[in-house]
């Protein structure tokens, strides 16, 4: 069983009671189901969870490079070249990156408001990216994108290899049988 789940902004990637935020129990009451990878508390998007640890340790592992395609909203409006170091790999310190896949795109129209909405400033625009990467360390997109000087204030999980958040509603899964 293979679980598409569009994890809200502020829930914790797990099972068991956190002291300050919902975490998965409060959507998901499938018993035996474990995450395949995880999310960040202030991330959004498609998180999968199954029964099969063959296919947790598939979609999780870095070494199957399963692409994940993630939303971007960015403070500041870059330009096409500006994401040229992405493309390229950036050194983030302890690591550097593969290259990424990344394009500016329109908001996308089907998304859900988030709660609470980012802060917005009148003198500083906003842009959204798309950006492709096999591989997804900790706070990776983030950082990416903050090391090109365009701090992300939304990130959202669009995909994860073939598998979408498309008609699943913020706070919904939906359950597909192997």
């Amino acid at each position: 069983m293979i679980i598409l789940f569009n994890k809200p902004f502020n829930v914790v990637c797990q099972f068991s009671p956190h002291e300050k935020h919902p975490t998965l129990k409060d959507y998901i009451g499938i018993p035996k189901v474990y995450a395949a990878g995880r999310l960040d508390t202030d991330s959004e998007g498609l998180l999968i969870l199954t029964d099969d640890g063959t296919l947790q340790h598939k979609l999780s592992h870095p070494k199957h490079k399963e692409i994940k395609t993630y939303w971007a909203q960015v403070e500041g409006a870059p330009q096409d070249a500006d994401l040229t170091p992405l493309r390229q790999g950036v050194d983030l310190g302890d690591f550097f990156t593969q290259p990424a896949q990344v394009r500016i795109m329109d908001e996308p129209a089907n998304l859900w408001p988030r709660t609470p909405p980012i802060r917005q400033r009148k003198a500083i625009p906003t842009a959204w990216l798309e950006i492709k990467i096999s591989e997804g360390k900790n706070r990776q997109v983030r950082r990416m994108t903050a090391k090109i000087g365009f701090p992300t204030l939304r990130l959202i999980r669009y995909a994860i290899g073939s598998y979408t958040v498309d008609g699943i509603g913020n706070g919904q899964f939906k359950v597909i049988n192997q």
